[in-house]
């Protein structure tokens, strides 16, 4: 201790640097609160707010929008391509066996969730008013000025481009080609991260801010809170029906083993990310398999590519949308949905923000407007949470039909050709 020239104690140390060089720790928010915190300040602040400040915000939106369908493609390609080059090469009976069970998986919770959508949504969802969305040209909430962003290549030129370069890079090992893409997957993570994600919150907030200025959103907020207690009780119901399946070919019981899951589920809806919870989704899988080989195979590949609560959640919710502005719906446009989904959202589950996967889909196959986009988006992000952590504990179902269907000395001998 030092004493100044008044004598009093100067509790100032050499140790402890001066208040001007002291760094405060910065706090972070995830981006799930985010989206709530821009969502009821949207709604709160559209009671209230004048036109012109709403105008601001839909002129702002209008870009981002574009700007999201810009970036979507480029997201596609490279995520999805890095997925089907960094496959081991030395899987390829175990690799074929789980894709196919991975994207049946995902397909077929999508037409689970289509089928019970046409049965339970008409009670749910009211059909007195339909609701406008988007902004009319010329009107009290029209943009200021719109600046036009086409995308370098749609989605589905995207995706064909993602499968022939990723099977092109493992089969004919073009190292230079496999460097530039994880070069351009670190250019488009580098996007997502500093731009996207940051800017998402003040997105969503001027959907919401124009909705409630328009009289739109309590309609909306009325009918959406069925609709996730439905989403969440047809996820429930999909889980049981694999590891019903997964019981049976395993002849286990399908609910112990979903309860040995129940630890890697409780993680996910934690963290809300399914590459987080692979050490522990590994360690509860390892106890409900025979192999352990099966397990590090599995696990960490469906991270990535497993969608189904995923799946569930954007079907039933477009579903509902589209029912609340009087869009018709029909079962063959829902297939080609569901099956653009299962492939374009392969990247989704491990990345922060990876739901905007979803966005492009729904414009092109379902023609939804930049707000009914960013309403799903909104929900998906919101409910993060819970469809990661049914994503996770559909992963343990896998592991475990993969198990019984590939041989161990499949496992260890079979070479992809």
């Amino acid at each position: 201790m030092k004493r100044d020239t008044y004598g009093f104690t100067n509790h100032t140390n050499e140790t402890r640097p001066p208040y001007h060089k002291m760094k405060l720790k910065k706090i972070k928010v995830p981006i799930i609160a985010r989206v709530f915190i821009a969502m009821i300040l949207g709604i709160l602040l559209g009671l209230i707010a004048p036109a012109w400040i709403v105008r601001i915000f839909v002129t702002f939106n209008e870009f981002f929008g574009q700007f999201i369908g810009f970036l979507v493609p480029l997201i596609i390609l490279a995520l999805v391509t890095a997925s089907i080059a960094n496959t081991k090469q030395n899987a390829g009976r175990m690799l074929t066996i789980t894709m196919v069970i991975v994207f049946l998986s995902t397909i077929f919770s999508g037409l689970f969730s289509y089928g019970i959508g046409e049965t339970v949504l008409p009670f749910f969802v009211s059909k007195d008013t339909q609701l406008n969305m988007e902004p009319q040209q010329g009107g009290d909430f029209a943009p200021y000025f719109t600046i036009q962003l086409p995308p370098p290549l749609d989605v589905m030129s995207a995706l064909v481009l993602a499968l022939m370069l990723g099977l092109g890079i493992r089969s004919a090992k073009a190292d230079a080609l496999e460097k530039a893409i994880e070069q351009l997957q670190k250019v488009v993570m580098l996007s997502i991260e500093k731009a996207l994600v940051p800017l998402l919150p003040i997105y969503i907030f001027g959907v919401f801010l124009y909705m409630s200025a328009a009289g739109e959103v309590l309609g909306l907020i009325g009918d959406f809170m069925l609709v996730i207690l439905l989403v969440i009780a047809v996820q429930a119901l999909w889980v049981v029906l694999l590891y019903v399946i997964a019981g049976i070919l395993a002849r286990r019981n399908p609910f112990k083993m979903m309860g040995t899951m129940l630890p890697a589920f409780l993680f996910a809806f934690a963290t809300s990310s399914s590459a987080a919870t692979i050490p522990i989704t590994l360690e509860n899988a390892n106890k409900i398999c025979n192999k352990e080989s099966t397990v590090k195979f599995v696990v960490p590949l469906c991270a990535n590519l497993h969608i189904p609560g995923l799946s569930v959640h954007v079907v039933l919710c477009a579903m509902a949308l589209m029912m609340s502005v009087g869009q018709p719906i029909d079962i063959i446009t829902f297939i080609a949905f569901i099956f653009m989904l299962s492939i374009t959202c392969v990247a989704a589950p491990g990345i922060p923000g990876g739901a905007v996967a979803v966005l492009p889909v729904l414009a092109s196959i379902l023609n939804f407007s930049p707000e009914m986009q960013a309403v799903c988006l909104s929900l998906c992000i919101a409910l993060d949470a819970p469809i990661t952590a049914v994503n996770v504990l559909c992963d343990g179902a896998v592991s475990i039909m993969v198990d019984r269907m590939v041989p161990e000395d499949k496992q260890e001998k079979d070479t992809l050709l």
